[in-house]
């Protein structure tokens, strides 16, 4: 689908652009908007001193929901992509410039001919498990590395960020939609907003993550927030077993991608006590699952009210009684996809 980027949208771009110096006074730079985003205006520019990429976040997302978030979290995401450079060279773009007047930055624009989008892979049906095991190493060492850091947590204080980009429209949405589940999904909510242990990326989605030759490289942080770790990998999981109900030939290799994600993260996970990470982990997932189909972004591939009502009767049981671990789910899962 064409994206049109309205004349107040160019104007608020150029303005930005001149204010981080990457474009001169006089400059006309050519802007290309780019698919992928609901939360901001993602656009490709060409300055006369080559190609970036110009990211404006949005105070009403573009889904069919009334969903509105604060722009703060614009300074957030490029807080924790500075950070995650650090820890893990390459797993970011650069940032160039950053415009806080205007809550926009720029980064430097990866070339789709060299870095593919995990998401595309998955849709057709090629489910790499060195993939799905660099995601969960990458994962495991930014949370290990920023786990129990009070100057962290301070930092990426954005209680408010998350609770309206994740546990609003995710757990309370679903809440509403599902009153026989609700009071579950409303403490799974409050126990998650008091849990505080590492850095918290918030959108691990394959719609997020390139695959470059030096391995996955993580998009959209805009959630970012010093809070449950689990949350992460929970997230990632729910888009990994989904994709078996679009693709139903490719569920063996969904399932082993999600097996490696699954040892790759939690072998690294020596932060905290692993069973107990992973429970947290166990009781995220289902509620995850759930909020695709009853959420306020649901997936655009699971297009039947069959395809969803099959989510929604598999993942009401374990939000009401959440597994201890993660395989529970996935093994009962696959049994169902058979």
């Amino acid at each position: 689908m064409e994206v049109v980027l309205d004349a107040d949208s160019a104007l608020a771009l150029l303005e930005s652009l001149r204010r981080m110096r990457l474009v001169g006074p006089a400059e006309q730079p050519v802007l290309t908007p780019l698919t992928g985003g609901v939360s901001s205006e993602i656009v490709r520019v060409q300055t006369s001193q080559g190609v970036v990429c110009v990211k404006r976040a949005l105070a009403k997302l573009k889904v069919a929901a009334d969903w509105s978030a604060p722009l703060e979290r614009n300074a957030a995401e490029v807080a924790w992509m500075r950070l995650a450079s650090t820890l893990v060279p390459g797993c970011v773009p650069s940032i160039l410039g950053e415009d806080g007047e205007g809550r926009a930055f720029a980064m430097t624009f990866l070339d789709p001919r060299d870095y593919r989008l995990w998401k595309g892979d998955l849709l057709g049906g090629v489910a790499s498990v060195e993939t799905a095991r660099a995601v969960g190493e990458t994962l495991a060492t930014i949370h290990r590395a920023t786990a129990n850091d009070e100057t962290l947590a301070s930092t990426f204080s954005t209680d408010a960020n998350f609770f309206a980009l994740r546990l609003e429209p995710y757990f309370l949405a679903s809440a509403a939609a599902n009153p026989d589940c609700a009071d579950a999904l409303k403490q799974l909510s409050e126990d998650t907003a008091k849990t505080r242990r590492a850095l918290v990326h918030g959108d691990v989605s394959p719609k997020n993550i390139l695959i470059g030759k030096g391995g996955p490289v993580f998009l959209d942080a805009e959630c970012a927030w010093y809070g449950d770790p689990a949350f992460d990998v929970a997230f990632c999981m729910t888009h990994l077993l989904l994709k078996c109900m679009h693709r139903p030939d490719a569920t063996a290799g969904y399932l082993a991608c999600f097996d490696a994600l699954n040892d790759a993260y939690f072998a690294g996970a020596s932060w905290e006590n692993a069973a107990a990470l992973e429970a947290r982990a166990a009781r995220l997932l289902p509620a995850l699952l759930l909020a695709r189909v009853d959420g306020k972004s649901p997936v655009e591939y699971l297009n039947t009210e069959e395809d969803r009502a099959k989510v929604r009767r598999f993942a009401k049981r374990f939000v009401v009684e959440a597994p201890r671990t993660l395989d529970a789910i996935r093994n009962r899962w696959s049994k169902e996809q058979a």
